[in-house]
Order: C-alpha cells, then sequence, then structure tokens
C-alpha cells in the first residue's frame, strides 16, 4: 500500500485469515485481522480499508454501523465465487469494490490501490449516503409514504386524499418524520431523502 493505511481483514474463517496475513505480510500491506464484524466495530480504527468476507452478514453489519456512526471507511467486499446479483448488492449497499477469492498478492494490492483512488473520491458522497439511509430507516412505513408526499410537492390535504387519512394525521406523521430524521424543515427532510437515494 502505497499511503500508509491498514488494512483491517473482517474474515469467521481461521484459516483463509491466516493465509491472506501471511501472504501480504511480505508487502507494505500492513493487515489487521478481526474474526468477525463486532470484534472490529468494539475497536473501530480511525483510518484504513476494510477488506470483508461476504457471509451475508459482516458486510451489511458494518456498513449499518458506519451509516449509524457516521465513520465510514471503504470497504472491499470478498467471497469464493460470488454470483453477479451478490456483488452488485454488496456495491449498492455501499462496498468500494468486490474481489473473487482465491486471489493473490499483486490482484490484491491492485484493488486495495485503486480503492484508496476511489475512497478520495466517493468517501465523503458515501458518507452522506450512508447518514441519510440510516436516517431514513428510522421511519414508519406510513412515515416514508408521508416523505415521499412532500418530495413531490403535496399538500397534507393531497397526502391524505392518496393515504386515506386526514390532513391532521398528516402532519402528525410529518411532524414525528422530521424528528425521527433529525431535521428541522422539510425541505432538509427532502434532502436527506435525496441522499439516501429513497426519492429522486
Amino acid at each position: 500500500m502505497t499511503r500508509g493505511n491498514n488494512l483491517y481483514l473482517v474474515d469467521g474463517n481461521s484459516h483463509r485469515r491466516a493465509a491472506l496475513t501471511h501472504s501480504l505480510a511480505g508487502t507494505d500491506i500492513h493487515v489487521e485481522p478481526f474474526e468477525d464484524a463486532q470484534e472490529l466495530v468494539a475497536s473501530w480504527p480511525r483510518a484504513g480499508l476494510l477488506l470483508i468476507h461476504d457471509d451475508r452478514q459482516s458486510v451489511s453489519k458494518l456498513l449499518t454501523h458506519m451509516g449509524r456512526s457516521g465513520h465510514w471507511l471503504p470497504v472491499i467486499a470478498f467471497a469464493e465465487n460470488p454470483c453477479t446479483r451478490t456483488v452488485v448488492q454488496a456495491v449498492l449497499d455501499g462496498a468500494i469494490d468486490y474481489i473473487a477469492w482465491p486471489f493473490t498478492v499483486d490482484e490484491i494490492a491492485e484493488v486495495i490501490e485503486e480503492a484508496q483512488t476511489k475512497a478520495e473520491t466517493f468517501g465523503s458522497t458515501k458518507l452522506r449516503e450512508a447518514l441519510a439511509r440510516s436516517r431514513v430507516e428510522r421511519l414508519t412505513k406510513r412515515e416514508r409514504q408521508v416523505l415521499a408526499g412532500v418530495a413531490e410537492g403535496m399538500s397534507n390535504r393531497l397526502i391524505g386524499e392518496k393515504l386515506a387519512i386526514s390532513p391532521r394525521t398528516v402532519e402528525i406523521h410529518r411532524a414525528n418524520m422530521l424528528t425521527k430524521m433529525g431535521a428541522h424543515h422539510t425541505s432538509e427532510a427532502i434532502r436527506i431523502a435525496i441522499e439516501a437515494a429513497v426519492v429522486a
């Protein structure tokens, strides 16, 4: 690694974890291995890259943690023979790259180099998106429907007609929505929703 960052490896398979750590020992890449996402979260690093084995839980757990905490680190996911849908889902969730296992030292070094470059470009955007998503996730289904109506520029009366509830009930949902999202006014809630990619 050329920029002095650590690589935090999260993998529940001790043999693969040891093999990866050993194979990268003779390079500029300093690996800190962790057994699972919980162990890493307990001693969250300030900087570096995360290399996470995609066991269908760890990637989403760490991305959710980053969204809630506001501390984003670039995530490279990996798995043995990943299907296209798995790779796409991990990237949509916030992973910056994906690599198939087994991989060579040269292959992972190249992916790490690319991830560092991407992180410099997309880091703040990814963090804003993750934070926004975590705010929207606090909302109930009805509050999300009200948010969608608000984003479309609909009045409380029109939202109420669409959802078959009274304008007063819309008002209550709207107030709750703003509180849960930590938004001071409607335009801020709309901005958060756009950043979370829940409205266009």
